[in-house]
């Protein structure tokens, strides 16, 4: 009996791993700007119908990190679920100068720089608990940033999936060959989150890294 019962045990652990896998947990990362609620948006438009969140001009607007679990992405003959997670913009310093630049009294400004610090320390806690991050770089800004050679080491020190998305490709000044030739050693592919440009690209890239 004890060996049957040692069998079944076994069986149902194995059964549990195999069919109540969590989904792989993807962030989208990158500097205020660069598009990543417009590409988070633009997935759970596609996928679900829903979208993840308000977009701005003014930087800092996604202040809270933002979760969708479950979204299913068929492509290319292949299908991944993923729960994905748009983060607060990585800044190194943030004024609240800034955001009295863009109309704001000083006492908004400075409640907005406070919810802008306090996203991007909770961005930097959740790089602990993602299996894959997609990090979204502005074509037509300087890639070599603080922000992403330091995702990019985090990514690389801990061995997990990275997909380097080149957006804004559907501006004159844009040039993804920079970003490309800045970090060569991860796969990048070149879209316009905003005007769906390569999107199906970027989820046949998605489904290759993450699935």
């Amino acid at each position: 009996m004890g060996v049957i019962t040692s069998f079944k045990r076994n069986f149902s652990d194995l059964f549990k791993k195999l069919f109540n896998k969590q989904n792989a947990r993807i962030g989208i990362y990158g500097p205020p700007n660069a598009g990543k609620t417009t590409l988070a948006n633009r997935i759970l438009r596609d996928w679900t119908g829903d979208a993840m969140g308000s977009v701005s001009n003014v930087a800092h607007e996604t202040r809270r990190a933002r979760r969708r679990e479950g979204v299913t992405i068929n492509t290319n003959g292949s299908s991944i679920t993923l729960d994905i997670i748009d983060t607060p913009g990585l800044a190194t310093k943030i004024d609240f100068h800034e955001f009295m630049e863009q109309g704001m009294d000083e006492a908004e400004s400075k409640r907005r720089a406070k919810e802008a610090t306090e996203g991007v320390i909770e961005a930097v806690k959740w790089l602990e608990n993602l299996d894959g991050v997609i990090l979204v770089m502005d074509a037509t800004e300087d890639p070599f940033t603080q922000v992403n050679v330091t995702v990019i080491g985090n990514m690389e020190a801990r061995d997990l999936p990275l997909l380097i998305v080149a957006n804004k490709v559907d501006l004159p000044e844009a040039s993804p060959s920079t970003i490309r030739d800045a970090f060569p050693q991860h796969p990048m592919v070149s879209i316009s989150a905003l005007e769906g440009k390569n999107i199906e690209t970027f989820y046949e890239e998605l489904a290759k890294r993450f699935g």
